[in-house]
């Protein structure tokens, strides 16, 4: 596919018209409360949707109950496999590469300060971890799963936003074009996926192009749940790495609230590691997997870490051996994985399920003004060598 800056001012024009018209119906006769009450009872598939619910949200839950009919199973399985063998590193990666790289486009990092709020900075982290975790367990379709109610939850909170900011005029549209716009949405899509199978190359993780292609294959899946034109996706990894690149040139810049939601990311992860010894490790891993240009306008603190962190691939590599040379060997560290990817989003979800429920309000603060966004384009940093 061949992306453009004409194609993609296009793409800032869509949203998602399915579950925009579901939630502007739910504001407008005052049933969003209600539906948020109610569909806290609603965690898995299957579940009898409830009395009492909406009917537009009923026929807007029937509509979106079941994946895309062009699914191809034996590729999410092999995607779901290729999760069991990289969990930790794909934790690693979501955490520390796709969660900055979305704070480096400042109208996005302005917009998750006002949906999530500056003081609970792990929600997000929460969200994307359990949504994740969801989406690889092998009854993620089938009854009892719970991946597709967070999709169609997470959809209609995307939805909820752009009513927000577009009914108070808090959104420069003309400028900036829809919030959570086609464009945003697939770049995120991208942040997901290929910058994570970038960051696991980082990391000098050996794994398979038919891995790779299957694990983008399943955010494709995602995003197509997600209300994602189809049409626009990049079909193949190529395309991808056309259109990131594109992207991030367009968009990816310094400011102050990208700034401040990487400082309490690495606030967070720091309270996570025992003691404080191994504290700048959190910020040299960030700073190795996103690159120097980006991690100095997010303000991510250097130290003699920096280095150090460059010998991880050495220690996976390791790892990599013992996996590869030993079956029981294997079984201990996918179940170290396993465990290790629970111990962490538990740590961040504080025990709770998320609901992913409706904002009824944003914060006051909220804003978003064209200068900002357009003054501030991306230089490419010079070519480096690999070494």
């Amino acid at each position: 596919m061949n992306y453009t800056e004409a194609s993609m001012n296009v793409l800032r024009q869509g949203g998602d018209e399915l579950a925009d018209a579901t939630v502007a119906a739910l504001f407008e006769r005052g049933e969003v409360g209600k539906f948020n009450t109610l569909m806290r009872h609603v965690s898995t598939t299957g579940t009898p949707l409830p009395d009492g619910l909406p009917d537009v949200a009923r026929e807007y839950l029937r509509t979106t109950s079941a994946p895309p009919d062009w699914v191809d199973w034996e590729l999410m399985e092999k995607a779901r496999l290729f999760f069991i063998d990289n969990n930790v590193h794909i934790s690693t990666a979501l955490s520390f590469a796709s969660m900055p790289a979305c704070y480096v486009v400042p109208h996005v990092a302005r917009l998750l300060s006002a949906t999530h709020g500056l003081r609970y900075p792990s929600k997000r982290m929460a969200e994307t971890g359990q949504f994740t975790v969801y989406l690889m367990q092998p009854d993620a379709f089938e009854a009892g799963g719970r991946f597709i109610p967070a999709a169609q939850k997470v959809r209609l909170l995307h939805a909820s936003i752009r009513h927000h900011l577009q009914r108070e005029n808090r959104w420069d549209t003309s400028a900036l074009g829809t919030p959570i716009c086609q464009e945003d949405m697939i770049g995120g899509q991208m942040f997901f996926s290929l910058l994570v199978l970038d960051s696991l190359h980082r990391l000098g993780i050996h794994m398979s192009t038919e891995g790779a292609e299957a694990y983008y294959y399943a955010w494709r899946v995602v995003g197509a749940m997600l209300g994602v034109d189809q049409q626009a996706v990049p079909p193949t990894l190529d395309d991808a790495r056309a259109f990131l690149d594109l992207y991030m040139v367009r968009h990816m810049g310094p400011s102050e609230e990208g700034a401040l939601l990487t400082r309490q990311l690495i606030d967070l992860y720091e309270e996570v590691v025992p003691g404080t010894l191994f504290d700048p490790v959190v910020s040299a891993l960030i700073r190795h997997l996103i690159g120097d240009t980006c991690a100095d306008w997010l303000r991510v603190p250097r130290s003699s870490w920096d280095t150090a962190v460059k010998a991880v691939p050495h220690l996976l590599g390791l790892l990599e051996t013992i996996e590869d040379r030993s079956p029981l060997g294997a079984r201990a560290l996918d179940h170290l994985g396993r465990l290790t990817t629970l111990l962490e989003l538990s740590s961040l979800t504080r025990g709770r399920v998320m609901h992913y429920a409706i904002p009824e309000q944003l914060k006051d603060a909220y804003g978003v003004t064209p200068a900002s966004h357009r003054a501030r384009r991306w230089n490419p940093p010079a070519a480096t060598s690999s070494s």
